[in-house]
């Protein structure tokens, strides 16, 4: 019988995984299922884009998939049965089995953090609360004010897309961090402040939100602000679903891997993208982001392909090379780091930051038989 993979996630990880293992097992017994909600891939990294009301790509998965016996099932995953290897869906098969499972099903925004915000709050975790957030947006009066919570990369990115494209609104951005930009190096930092007050957007440092509320929010220090929309920008948690079928997990839902992105507590199981507590350079856990993604696809699809192979994998290894922060479409930051994440001096801003973003962006996902998201490398 052929040996089944299941890939459950279509993002950036689980995507290259399944078009890499289908690649390196060409000449093995195996059969490769990916399960998707959609049938599109999505890019997030675009996704503030889409809430600001920019042309949306339609990137349909079964193109990505062209010339691979790459299977694709479109269904949301209900539950993994881990006794019974199997997966559930909400469509036919409603079952599909495995002997190894990639786990790789990204993440969501952490609504739950405050009072309100479930309610209240709109997103741009995913293309449906993006859009959502889009109509919100687009019907609003002129001098409407949106107020963005969270200082980190999202809601820059957020708060500054909105803002250019939506000069006639008042766009707020509320972080509980003592200044917006840490991790920057001080020339970054400097360039963020201008950028952000050059498009008018008014920053609220050390004002951690207590409460959202239908007309604005209040902050831990008891101020009340009004806003037509609140969007929730501090943070992602993975889906419940591996907590659930009682495979080891982090605080944050992501499923606890050893160095070769195999499942802690379930040895058939492997896990990547923000769905995986992965390893850094410095071995500590990788944060969620396109950039820890990419190498945890190709790396979980090497370790499977050479142990089906009867050959010992090495480790993972995830290392990071810059942080890329657009600034609306003429602006942004791109600070180079470490492997481990720390800001190097050298730092690029302006219009050939934005430039750099957009094809690093663009490079993320290449359709055809034989490309692979994020990956120029020859077959090994």
């Amino acid at each position: 019988m052929s040996h089944r993979l299941v890939v459950v996630g279509a993002g950036y990880a689980g995507l290259l995984a399944a078009k890499r293992l289908a690649r390196k097992l060409r000449r093995n017994d195996v059969t490769i299922t990916l399960v998707n909600a959609s049938d599109r891939f999505v890019e997030r990294v675009r996704l503030h884009q889409l809430a600001a009301g920019q042309r949306w790509a339609e990137l349909p998965l079964r193109q990505q998939l062209s010339g691979t016996p790459v299977q694709l099932v479109v269904g949301h995953v209900t539950a993994i049965d881990t006794t019974g290897r199997t997966v559930c869906l909400d469509v036919a098969p409603r079952t599909i089995g495995y002997d190894t499972l990639v786990y790789a099903v990204g993440s969501q925004a952490r609504l739950d953090d405050v009072p309100g915000a479930v309610e209240h709050a709109y997103s741009v975790a995913g293309p449906e609360q993006a859009t959502r957030l889009r109509h919100r947006v687009a019907e609003m009066a002129s001098g409407g004010t949106i107020a963005v919570v969270g200082g980190g990369l999202t809601g820059l990115e957020t708060a500054s897309e909105l803002a250019e494209s939506y000069p006639d609104l008042r766009i707020r951005l509320f972080t509980g961090a003592d200044d917006v930009g840490a991790g920057l190096a001080p020339r970054a930092r400097t360039h963020l402040r201008r950028a952000l007050c050059r498009l008018g957007v008014s920053v609220h440092p050390k004002s951690a939100v207590a409460a959202v509320r239908e007309d604005g929010l209040d902050t831990r220090d008891g101020t009340s602000f009004a806003a037509d929309a609140v969007v929730w920008c501090t943070g992602f948690r993975a889906p419940e679903l591996a907590h659930a079928a009682g495979i080891a997990t982090d605080e944050s839902g992501r499923v606890l891997v050893d160095a070769t992105l195999r499942s802690v507590s379930h040895p058939e199981i492997y896990a990547a993208g923000d769905a995986a507590a992965g390893v850094s350079a410095d071995g500590a856990s990788g944060r969620m982001s396109c950039q820890a993604a990419l190498p945890m696809g190709r790396g979980v699809a090497d370790v499977i392909a050479a142990r089906l192979a009867d050959r010992d994998p090495g480790p993972v290894r995830i290392g990071y090379a810059f942080t890329n922060i657009s600034l609306g479409r003429r602006d942004g930051v791109v600070q180079f780091t470490h492997a481990d994440d720390r800001p190097r001096r050298f730092v690029l801003t302006g219009r050939a930051a934005a430039a750099f973003k957009e094809a690093v962006v663009r490079s993320t996902v290449r359709s055809g038989p034989r490309g692979e998201p994020g990956s120029d490398e020859p077959d090994s």
